[in-house]
């Protein structure tokens, strides 16, 4: 059964850094791209970066220049590396990732989310 489990989220003042992993558990073919999005209270889920296998990421502009997506393939695991936090980063973060179970079988799956505080 596959699974990704996240870490790496927790308390930090605003001009700081964490780093979010997401390591996926259980047997993949191959991993297709990863997908972080975050969820602030009262507020809807938002796609914050993404990542392919090929390398290619994407930003929303609200992140875009402070925050790093990056997918290890060899170890199956994705990364969110974010500087220059900020209270507005304030949110549970979750990694979605898209991977092929099979050759031709891909799949959606998501990790059971991880919050980032960013307060003095």
């Amino acid at each position: 059964q596959v699974q990704l489990v996240e870490s790496g989220g927790g308390l930090v003042q605003p001009g700081g850094s964490l780093r979010l992993s997401c390591e996926v558990s259980g047997s993949i073919f191959s991993m297709y791209a990863m997908n972080w999005y975050r969820q602030a209270p009262g507020k809807a889920r938002e796609l914050v970066a993404r990542v392919t296998s090929s390398g290619s990421t994407n930003y929303s502009d609200s992140v875009k220049g402070r925050f790093t997506v990056s997918m290890d393939n060899a170890k199956n695991t994705g990364y969110l590396q974010m500087n220059s936090l900020r209270p507005e980063d304030t949110a549970v973060y979750y990694c979605n990732g898209n991977f092929y179970v099979t050759n031709y079988d891909r799949r959606d799956y998501w990790g059971q989310g991880t919050q980032v505080t960013v307060s003095s």
